[in-house]
Order: structure tokens, then C-alpha cells, then sequence
């Protein structure tokens, strides 16, 4: 499975969570996580969609850890099979 229809399946069952699956674009601060997500009950997190078994870059590494300092759930999604237990997290 690509990294396109991994990400195009997450936000679909964000959306059947009744959340909002953002797609995530920040000029001027390279390596964000690809997607915001917002769930019913002010639950947030950011999600790095890669393709099966790829990891993320180094600077992608570098902003999760600023987030995670930040207090903010991050998730690194490479299998569309971990999509339930990843919602179910957040």
C-alpha cells in the first residue's frame, strides 16, 4: 500500500469518527507531521503518514520531539492496519 492511500484511508476513518483530518502545511517550518488531527472531545494530534516501513527523516524526528515536549500527541502511520489502535490512542 502506498503512502497516498494510507493517508487517504486515515482520513477517511477520522472523518467516520466524526473528527476533522487536516492536511497540515506549515511555510517556514520544515518537517511537520503531514496531518492534524481533531477529534469530538478536544482530543488533537499530529500523524506522519509514510509509506510501509519507511522512516522519518531526521528533521521530521527533530519536530516530533518539539511537539511531543510541547505536550502534543505524535504518531508515525506506515501500515493502514494500525489505524483503529492509533485512533483509539488519541
Amino acid at each position: 500500500m502506498r503512502e497516498k492511500e494510507i493517508e487517504k484511508k486515515f482520513a477517511l476513518e477520522v472523518k467516520k469518527m466524526g473528527g476533522i483530518c487536516l492536511k497540515f502545511v506549515s511555510p517556514g517550518l520544515d518537517g511537520m507531521p503531514d496531518r492534524l488531527v481533531l477529534l469530538p472531545g478536544g482530543r488533537l494530534a499530529f500523524v506522519e503518514v509514510k509509506a510501509p516501513g519507511k522512516k522519518p527523516r531526521p528533521l521530521q524526528m527533530v519536530r516530533h520531539e518539539m511537539l511531543k515536549r510541547l505536550g502534543f500527541a505524535v504518531y508515525v502511520l506506515d501500515d493502514a492496519g494500525k489505524i483503529g489502535a492509533m485512533l483509539d490512542g488519541i
